[in-house]
């Protein structure tokens, strides 16, 4: 069910504590940790800690909980000290777009030159 913990979901599990992070912020309804790969100097995925597939599907289903996760980017990106400098927010939508991990979640990246357009 949308919105429900799913058992194969990298997320979840490290929304549940299953699974060890790096994790930077926690409210309520968020957890931003360290990407395992990162692309940039500063690069933390915020995650809403109810399961949605992609961002559309959040932000239809919960709209306040979509809010949330672009104000925990904004924040994160305050405490990593890039706002001066500029950041990127990311939100992939479907393997063409590069998503992985079918969990709604936001990339914050910046501490370094990103070019438009990106790849």
């Amino acid at each position: 069910m949308a919105g429900e913990p799913q058992s194969d979901c990298l997320f979840c599990k490290i929304v549940s504590g299953d699974i060890p992070a790096t994790i930077v912020r926690e409210s309520a309804t968020t957890v931003a940790f360290r990407d395992i790969n990162p692309q940039a100097p500063t690069h933390v995925l915020v995650i809403p800690r109810v399961h949605y597939p992609d961002a559309a599907a959040l932000a239809a289903a919960e709209p306040q909980i979509a809010a949330d996760v672009l104000r925990e980017a904004g924040e994160v990106a305050a405490d990593e000290k890039i706002v001066a400098t500029g950041y990127r927010v990311i939100l992939n939508t479907g393997s063409g777009a590069g998503q992985t991990v079918f969990h709604a979640h936001a990339h914050v990246l910046g501490g370094r030159g990103l070019q438009w357009p990106p790849g």
